[in-house]
């Protein structure tokens, strides 16, 4: 897709926290972005964002800044790593955790302002079902949620994309198993996914993949830079490789996306 185009809207969630949603997102950003793509990632995780953290970036403001009206939106985005675009929200901020609909209006009208160059667009939320993680996941064009071989994991999982077919009417989940030790743990641990999703929910999900455990993420953490970048020829990097290509190869649900229509349909919904 042309950067002049429409961008693809893409939530990534997760039932539960720990699974490491946020890693993929800053790994899947970096080799889509190294593919000479332009990229905005939206920290959606309104309360407890870190996207700037493992990016090593210290933004000066953030989207509390703009809800107060000291900034506007193009004000605060600030540029990553391989020219990555971060719309930074902010860290220990309760009033963020839950926006109301004023909030989501204001945003909306910010975001109306932007004219971003953007072939894609990642959506960090936070976990579980909280009306932020819903107002978001609800309002992207695709939704990836990411899960492990925990029971807990796929329980939670399973409660996120329950709400968000029965009271979002959304219909296609794209979803990645996480910290694997095979492909065939990751193929039964997405069965058990599909099989629930299938018998309760009458609902068909999608297996995207999935990402073998590395020992040494926390070692990229700490260094606040990308996994790929510090390890290029590792198993991680080779499936995140497979799995960017299908992510691009995404046809969007709905084909009048975009960052406008992104939030007139969260207003909708939300």
């Amino acid at each position: 897709m042309a950067a002049k185009g429409m961008p693809k809207v893409i939530a990534v969630s997760s039932g539960k926290g720990g699974v490491g949603k946020t890693n993929f997102v800053v790994n899947l950003a970096t080799y889509i972005s190294s593919l000479k793509k332009k990229v905005l990632i939206i920290d959606a995780d309104l309360g407890l964002a870190n996207i700037d953290v493992l990016f090593g970036i210290t933004p000066k403001f953030n989207l509390k800044h703009v809800l107060l009206g000291d900034k506007r939106l193009s004000e605060i985005i600030v540029n990553g790593p391989n020219g990555i675009m971060i719309l930074p929200a902010s860290s220990g901020v309760k009033e963020l955790t839950n926006l109301n609909n004023f909030q989501k209006i204001q945003m909306l009208s910010e975001i109306e302002g932007l004219d971003l160059p953007v072939d894609l667009i990642l959506i960090d939320t936070g976990a579980g079902i909280s009306d932020n993680v819903l107002f978001f996941c609800g309002s992207a064009q695709e939704t990836i949620v990411i899960v492990t071989s925990e029971p807990t994991s796929l329980a939670d999982a399973y409660a996120l994309i329950k709400i968000l077919s029965r009271d979002f009417g959304k219909d296609r989940f794209k979803v990645l198993v996480n910290m694997t030790r095979s492909e065939k743990e990751a193929l039964s641990t997405f069965r058990k996914l599909a099989i629930v999703a299938d018998k309760f929910l009458n609902l068909n999900i999608d297996y995207l993949g999935h990402l073998p455990y590395e020992q040494h993420v926390k070692d990229a953490i700490i260094a606040q830079k990308s996994f790929i970048t510090l390890y290029p020829n590792s198993p991680f990097a080779k499936k995140l490789s497979i799995l960017a290509e299908r992510v691009m190869d995404i046809e969007p649900h709905d084909s009048a996306g975009g960052l406008q229509l992104f939030f007139r349909k969260a207003l909708r919904v939300g």
